[in-house]
């Protein structure tokens, strides 16, 4: 495990590797990944040399959106297992020096949680004011225009309050209403309970949309949309989400997490992510935010790195980031950065420059390995939003197909089932097995460059400096405590020239002279 400094936190610097139960391991021959499969596996995660595991959501759940509909906050859903499942998962990481953050969504819930069914009973009962109802219009129309994220208007009809209640998402995920001090209070209440389980942190899906403006003002339009999928396309997001209150809320959760040294990393996304993240991550709010600067960026440049990287400066006002290439919802990033048969040194490249990034690290279950992403044809789809969406699809089930951990067994060692979507066809020979029995492989690569990453405080935690950021050339040094590195990328197809009077720490690809080959690297201590 990492050496870290006694005098830095562990999740500074962290490299955070999150896992979709889903696709893990599946225990029980259901062909869905479930708790004791992940516990089974845990020593995968720790050859990383990664800090912490970060679980996606397990809980009760109807499944409308796979378990971002949650119908009871302090229970596993029993695909997944029990909650004696998961304490033993904590045990069993614990056990390996790996801290455990869990998903939390704080914006809506499940309509099967016990508290939508009791808040649309009456407009009188004690939670009748727990979720977001409103009166429709003199012509019966929704009392906004606000649209919903995966296609359509943000309100539903209920005959029974003769309202309509608000949902960013699914209508099965109606909205809390995250101003109430009861739903503030029970949130927090929840946020304690597992904590109280040996929960190290969380990860707190999509909050920015956990409040909305009270007075239900209209969205304005947008002039010339870039992308025309849904009516969400259309609007600019000032009045759904993104309300002023929300750090003050999230201020409560951090004093929360301070009295068990607990850590936090917020999602937030949208044209206002930015300023978000920085307000959300102030002293005394959260400890970390991440944004899609990455998961939907069409290609990898050194402009994109440099921009992303600026609005971080080594600012202790401005918060921690955390990066992330993939996740369970962005595409795989190798299928949207780079073309087929550069794809194995390219891998390579990509690896090595999240290690040497300033922040948070957090890997996706399969990056290590390389994975693609899987084209699913429409009649397998799961993903709700796929299906709606079809042709013009965010693929989310392309990027969460099953791990590969065998290249020979039926189910690839992942189950003895039927999985609950197909292989990648070129999986099998990413799998775990054979990458780990390859000194070459991009799953031992990933090893050493965590291990480059922890063994030097300078790319863990130090400041980041661009020095050089052009067509494809991309230089920064990073520096702690008189330690100075210097790292310099070709995200190019055509080779570049870089500086070399340092001493060479890691090379991948072809550095030599100074001429670096394409989607080469290289660290040197200066």
């Amino acid at each position: 495990m990492p050496a870290v400094e006694t005098s830095q936190p562990w999740w500074r610097g962290a490299t955070i590797y999150q896992i979709y139960p889903r696709s893990f391991v599946d225990s029980n021959g259901d062909g869905i990944g479930d708790l004791p499969g992940i516990t089974a596996r845990l020593e995968h995660v720790s050859s990383l040399g990664a800090d912490a595991v970060w679980i996606s959501p397990f809980f009760t759940s109807p499944m409308h959106d796979f378990g971002y509909d949650v119908a009871d906050y302090r229970s596993v859903d029993p695909i997944f297992g029990t909650l004696a499942d998961f304490d033993a998962l904590v045990a069993r990481a614990h056990g390996l020096g790996l801290k455990v953050l869990i998903d939390l969504v704080f914006a809506h819930t499940s309509n099967e949680h016990a508290w939508f069914t009791e808040s649309r009973e009456s407009r009188t009962n004690p939670k009748a004011d727990w979720y977001v109802w409103a009166d429709p219009k003199p012509d019966g129309s929704p009392p906004s225009n606000w649209q919903s994220v995966f296609g359509g208007p943000s309100w539903t009809w209920d005959a029974r309050r003769e309202q309509y209640f608000m949902h960013n998402f699914l209508k099965e995920q109606p909205q809390l209403n995250g101003h109430h001090p009861e739903v503030q209070q029970a949130l927090l209440d929840i946020v304690r309970f597992w904590l109280d389980r040996g929960v190290d942190g969380f990860r707190f899906d999509a909050v920015n949309f956990m409040m909305h403006d009270r007075q239900l003002t209209d969205n304005p339009p947008v002039s010339n949309p870039a992308q025309r999928t849904r009516p969400f396309d259309f609007q600019h997001h000032l009045h759904n989400q993104s309300q002023p209150e929300i750090p003050l809320f999230l201020k409560r959760v951090r004093q929360l997490l301070d009295e068990r040294g607990a850590f936090a990393v917020a999602e937030v996304g949208g044209e206002q992510a930015y300023r978000e993240m920085h307000d959300y991550t102030a002293p005394g709010r959260l400890h970390s935010a991440y944004g899609f600067d990455y998961l939907y960026a069409p290609e990898l440049t050194p402009e994109l790195v440099a921009r992303t990287s600026a609005r971080w400066p080594d600012d202790d006002d401005k918060g921690w980031p955390s990066w992330a290439f993939e996740n369970h919802d962005a595409p795989r990033a190798l299928s949207r950065w780079v073309a087929p048969e550069h794809q194995a040194q390219f891998a390579r490249m990509k690896m090595l420059l999240l290690a040497a990034l300033r922040g948070s690290i957090i890997i996706y279950q399969g990056e290590e390995l390389g994975l693609t992403q899987v084209e699913v044809p429409f009649e397998l789809l799961q993903d709700p939003e796929a299906i709606a969406n079809w042709p013009q699809t965010l693929s989310r089930d392309g990027v969460r197909t099953p791990l590969p951990w065998t290249a020979s067994e039926v189910g690839h060692g992942f189950t003895h089932g039927t999985p609950w979507l197909p292989f990648g066809t070129d999986h099998a020979a990413l799998s775990v097995d054979r990458q780990d029995e390859d000194p070459h492989s991009l799953l031992n690569f990933t090893r050493r460059a965590i291990a480059l990453r922890n063994d030097h405080p300078a790319l863990r935690w130090g400041r980041l400096d661009i020095i050089r950021a052009d067509d494809h050339a991309l230089v920064f040094e990073r520096t702690h405590e008189g330690q100075r590195l210097r790292c310099s990328f070709n995200l190019g197809s055509r080779p570049v020239t870089f500086d070399r009077d340092g001493r060479t720490l890691f090379v991948t690809g072809t550095v030599d002279a100074g001429e670096a080959a394409a989607y080469s690297a290289s660290i040197e201590e200066l």
